[in-house]
């Protein structure tokens, strides 16, 4: 029971639509990088915590694991 690299970004694109985001993953792990403005002002645990809770369901259901996350507003790439 795992979900799909397409399947983690959508879930993530419905918190913040405007994000650019990747993900990449193996059924297992995932990484995923999010760039948002709205990241702006927020330090690294509050955007972690807020990509978590946009894909908080695939967790508590099992489908997904383990998750890195990359978080920055567009002016630190």
């Amino acid at each position: 029971m795992s979900i799909s690299n397409e399947d983690v970004s959508k879930l993530i694109e419905a918190s913040f639509p405007d994000a650019k985001i990747s993900v990449d993953g193996d059924g297992y792990k995932y990484e995923t990088t999010v760039v948002c403005a709205s990241f702006e002002g927020m330090n690294t645990l509050k955007r972690h915590q807020a990509v978590y809770a946009s894909v908080n369901s695939a967790i508590t259901s099992g489908e997904l694991h383990a998750l890195t996350i990359t978080a920055k507003t567009p002016d630190e790439t």
